[in-house]
């Protein structure tokens, strides 16, 4: 989205992806209603949605024993009022073919980031490894780390991560789906385990979410009692379950919660999950991530055309995304110890918590979770002084 932008607006942009494509499955999937209205601002969400997808206009959530949430999203202050889920490589593949329409924009992949180049005190460049395993140099004005939760470029420069806990990990794996099946987002809870069911057309992606470090045990137990445990939690996937043939057919996403105390060093700025790891809760990250992208061509498409980026600039990217950050990250870690906690103990027979009740019965407490899903903290649109660059780009 970055690349994308900047390329846009006249900048001479070189997008390194390590692998020769954008097809990898099992990652987030959630585009929300903030995300939406950039797309729609950036003239692209027609051939968003021309992409195949599923729509949420409201979700439920199971809150224990006979006691159900529903996240409605016709209220929301944004322009387009609903959820889409579609697979991230689809979205990934659209943004990269739009942003390869201007000549200032390339796409090297198979190109692997092995390090940065410093030069009198400052971030000059980016070292990457190609296809045949050459290493090679790219001089810049400005590297923006944005390549993950693992992040090599964050590796490299030795910025301080600040790690929170986590009480869950989350298995995927995928079953079909039939006639009759429910069209977009269903989510059950009990047994121990919650689990979010997402339709793909013909399939339901399936994120299992267990207990922090007991995928071991699980696998120990043999992939028939996650069958088991699946069929408790949706009987009517009780002929589809013998799918999961071997613990091969299930991932398993290591969830963890941190973020960089500082993001950025003269010539370098890290977005995303390269700055923070989001929870899965909310399914928040890839919208949180286009979020930094856009705050930081707001701030960045002027400077890097004039050919200089100075620090406060950057400062004031991590100063405008940080707080958001970490309120989105309060907001994860609250549900996971009051609504998750109890279920992954197996004491949501017990019903609801208070936290849980309150939100059932609260009207305007009601109305917060629909709007920290999807829209957030801070949402950002294109400055005019951004699209006006863009037009002149």
């Amino acid at each position: 989205m970055l690349g994308l932008i900047l390329a846009r607006a006249g900048v001479e942009v070189a997008l390194l992806e390590k692998h020769a494509d954008f097809l990898r499955d099992f990652r987030g999937d959630t585009v929300h209603a903030s995300t939406l209205d950039l797309l729609d601002e950036l003239g692209l969400l027609h051939r968003f949605l021309a992409i195949p997808h599923t729509e949420a206009r409201e979700i439920y959530m199971p809150m224990g024993p006979g006691a159900e949430f529903s996240l409605k999203f016709d209220r929301l202050p944004a322009r387009h009022r609903f959820i889409a889920f579609v697979p991230q490589w689809d979205l990934l593949n659209m943004l990269a073919e739009e942003a390869a329409r201007h000549e200032r924009f390339q796409l090297l992949t198979e190109a692997e980031a092995t390090g940065l180049v410093r030069e009198d005190g400052r971030v000059a460049g980016l070292r990457y490894r190609d296809a045949e395993g050459r290493e090679n140099e790219i001089r810049t004005e400005l590297v923006v780390g944005a390549d993950g939760r693992h992040s090599a470029i964050r590796r490299d420069a030795r910025l301080e991560l600040v790690e929170t806990s986590s009480l869950m990990d989350v298995l995927w794996f995928r079953l079909s789906r039939q006639p009759g099946d429910p069209e977009a987002v269903v989510f059950r809870a009990g047994d121990g385990h919650v689990a979010g069911l997402v339709s793909r057309g013909d399939y339901w992606q399936i994120a299992y979410v267990i207990a922090k470090g007991s995928a071991e045990e699980m696998r120990a137990a043999g992939i028939e009692a996650l069958q088991r445990s699946v069929i408790r939690l949706e009987p009517k996937l009780t002929d589809r379950v013998r799918e999961l043939g071997s613990w091969d057919d299930v991932k398993l996403l290591s969830v963890r919660s941190d973020r960089l105390r500082r993001w950025w060093l003269p010539g370098l700025l890290c977005i995303g999950d390269a700055a923070h790891a989001m929870s899965p809760i909310g399914g928040v990250g890839i919208n949180l991530a286009i979020q930094d992208a856009v705050a930081s061509a707001n701030e960045l498409a002027g400077p890097l055309r004039e050919g200089h980026v100075g620090d406060a600039h950057l400062e004031r990217i991590q100063r405008r995304r940080e707080l958001p950050t970490r309120l989105t990250q309060f907001v994860q870690a609250t549900i996971q110890g009051r609504l998750l906690r109890p279920v992954l103990e197996g004491r949501e027979r017990q019903g609801p918590p208070l936290p849980a009740r309150m939100l059932l019965g609260v009207p305007l407490l009601r109305g917060l979770l629909p709007r920290f899903v999807g829209v957030g903290f801070r949402p950002e649109h294109i400055r005019p002084e951004l699209a006006a660059l863009m037009l002149d780009g």
